[in-house]
């Protein structure tokens, strides 16, 4: 319960870290830093889908 809380909130703060705590290196991180690159919302979006699923 405490990590999923602590996940939610670095996918607002920092989503690329939330994903590479949750999945580790791999095409959902480099998905998310693509994302925060161009768009940050839509970053936080998939940050917050990797994380709870």
């Amino acid at each position: 319960m405490d990590n999923k809380v602590l996940l939610i909130i670095a996918s607002l703060l920092l989503p690329p870290l939330a994903v590479f705590l949750k999945k580790g290196a791999g095409k959902d991180l480099v998905i998310n830093i693509i994302l925060c690159l161009f768009f940050y919302v839509p970053g936080i979006i998939h940050a917050l889908w990797v994380t709870l699923n």
